[in-house]
């Protein structure tokens, strides 16, 4: 028994700091640009050449995105593990869900960090192999919501809104944190779920995607803060 509440406790120290490293790194994703500022209506040509004037402030965006993706999964690991005792099976689906959205996340994010910025560089200078980069770049294209790069984005969020479906009913309880972090959770899954029907019907144009899909992601952001309570109040609770 000593030995479980010892891993519990683990458990949620790991949810509070990687909760704490989600807002610090969720926070300075709002200073740091992603992409060339017109973004989706952004020439090829300009994108180009912003990538390659601004190599290290994309890089550095995109390793802040991987940091942001991997402690928000950190929290969502201790969530399961929270939900464990009232609903296990319920807790082993989202830790499944929660691992494929990773691997769904990690492969733009590294793409990001590595492919991109080369590819601009071989463009913009005529090296062997523009050929093929200058195709390559206009299908991972980090604005367009159809490009094969944002497309693994999506399916990312989606995950994330199948996560909080799982785990809404059998977190709710306890305190007002984690209430408001079992409340929120279970909004985003339902909006987030809510606008895929609307977009798969053609409600949702193209151009709009972006705005609707990323706006409630916002959403994510009240979870993070509730549970940094949620797991403090946890931990002293053991």
């Amino acid at each position: 028994m000593n030995q479980l509440t010892s891993l519990s406790e683990q458990v949620y120290q790991f949810g509070f700091w990687s909760a704490i490293v989600a807002t610090v790194t969720l926070i300075a994703s709002l200073f740091i640009p992603l992409d060339v500022p017109a973004g989706y209506t952004a020439e090829h040509a300009e994108r180009v050449a912003w990538l390659s004037a601004n190599r290290g402030t994309f890089i550095i965006g995109w390793i802040n995105q991987i940091a942001a993706m991997l402690s928000l999964s950190g929290i969502f690991f201790a969530m399961c593990w929270k939900i464990a005792n009232k609903n296990p099976l319920r807790a082993i689906l989202a830790a499944m869900v929660v691992l494929v959205s990773v691997v769904a996340f990690i492969i733009p994010k590294f793409i990001a960090v590595w492919t991109i910025p080369l590819l601009a560089d071989t463009i913009s200078t005529g090296a062997v192999g523009a050929e093929l980069a200058d195709p390559l770049l206009r299908l991972l294209n980090v604005s367009i919501p159809f490009s094969l790069y944002t497309s693994f984005d999506y399916l990312g969020f989606w995950l994330y809104a199948v996560f909080g479906l799982l785990v809404a009913i059998p977190l709710y309880g306890e305190n007002i944190s984690t209430k408001i972090a079992a409340l929120t959770a279970g909004l985003f899954g339902l909006i987030y779920h809510g606008l895929l029907v609307a977009l798969l019907f053609g409600a949702i144009v193209a151009t709009d995607i972006e705005p609707w899909f990323l706006s409630v992601s916002g959403l994510l952001m009240i979870l993070v803060i509730a549970m940094i309570f949620s797991f403090r109040s946890a931990t002293k609770s053991l």
